[in-house]
């Protein structure tokens, strides 16, 4: 069997190793008689898979004991509704900071329940660069200051975190969570999809400070309430059980793997490999400014919209898929999360430099 390399930005690759342990354990996991799939989720059994899930991720994390994690559904969109539903609540005000579609898509979902602010926006250069921001740029009466750290679809980072004073710092975190340490504690909330780091598609991870559960309002779904899942372990109705426990065996891949310093250096290593490229080709060039690059999503253009979908075919000919651009800025975009090999990246740069050199 010959695997491709899969630069999907989500949902994306997992590790091989993770991948291997799922099929060992499809028809029977550890002793039970039955597959996770299939598995009760009121069982000891998977009650002992959710809470070693949980476990290792404060652990690799380092989440401090005053935060509540909850795997939740409805994909990080739902939180665009969840985030202000459960902490617009005093003064019905919210400062959002606009570096990409999904930030953009839940400053508009924010503003259907208060006052929503676009304090900046990026924009006017197509979402290339994070603004730069200053504490007297924030509403101090804002209830919350949302962001979005890592911009999937444009390939930009928020390096250094926003100054938001006392007012809690939201982020989403979908496409970069677990690429590198993360201080928690910078955070009144953090949410992310699974589907792009973390597991397949299913399973929604929240992280909250406690001093923000409980003040929903009024008119909060009985779902869409965080005390709803904090009160009950995150089973208040039947959690996605396969994801979760697909998650469980990520983070002992990264916990096997010395954690996420590590992880930190080989997602480094990738990202330099591929953007060292990029500035050097005659052909092709990286789309966001260099100190906002991030480092899961590296989009790139040759400047030709004809050659651009000339390489995108040659690569997936050559094993290199999903490595299209958004359809809203088009190009090209290799996301290199965790599970991607430099080997990945190391051949996809030989690949690029051969293209280079035939079709100049």
């Amino acid at each position: 069997m010959a695997r491709v390399y899969n630069f999907s930005a989500g949902p994306s690759m997992l590790p091989e190793p993770v991948l291997k342990r799922a099929a060992d354990e499809m028809l029977e996991y550890s002793t039970s008689g039955q597959s996770v799939m299939e598995m009760s989720h009121r069982s000891k059994e998977y009650q002992a898979i959710i809470d070693q899930t949980e476990a290792d991720l404060r652990e690799l994390m380092n989440i401090p004991d005053n935060y509540t994690v909850l795997f939740l559904q409805g994909g990080a969109s739902t939180q665009f509704a969840m985030v202000p539903f459960n902490l617009m609540n005093k003064n019905h005000k919210a400062d959002y900071i606009i570096t990409g579609q999904w930030a953009k898509k839940a400053y508009k979902e924010a503003a259907r329940y208060g006052n929503a602010r676009v304090v900046a926006s990026s924009e006017d250069k197509t979402f290339s660069y994070i603004p730069k921001i200053t504490r007297d740029m924030i509403d101090p009466e804002a209830d919350y200051v949302h962001i979005c750290m890592n911009n999937t679809i444009y390939g930009t980072l928020w390096h250094e975190l926003p100054d938001t004073g006392d007012v809690p710092l939201v982020a989403d975190i979908s496409s970069c969570i677990l690429s590198e340490p993360i201080d928690v504690s910078r955070f009144g909330l953090l949410y992310a999809g699974a589907q792009k780091n973390v597991a397949p598609a299913g399973v929604t991870i929240v992280i909250i400070r406690n001093d923000l559960l409980g003040h929903a309002m009024e008119i909060t779904p009985t779902m869409l309430n965080y005390q709803t899942h904090a009160d009950n372990g995150s089973m208040f109705n039947t959690p996605p059980c396969y994801t979760i426990y697909i998650a469980g065996l990520v983070l002992k891949w990264l916990k096997e793997m010395g954690g996420l310093t590590v992880m930190q250096q080989k997602n480094r290593e990738k990202a330099a490999l591929l953007y060292q490229y990029l500035d050097e080709s005659k052909l092709f060039r990286g789309t966001v400014v260099k100190e906002d690059r991030s480092l899961m999503n590296v989009p790139f253009v040759t400047g030709n919209d004809e050659l651009d979908a000339k390489f995108v075919a040659a690569a997936k000919a050559a094993g290199f898929v999903n490595i299209k651009g958004h359809r809203s800025v088009g190009g090209m975009r290799a996301s290199i999360y965790n599970a991607m090999p430099l080997e990945g990246v190391q051949k996809l740069v030989a690949f690029m430099k051969q293209f280079e050199e035939e079709n100049l």
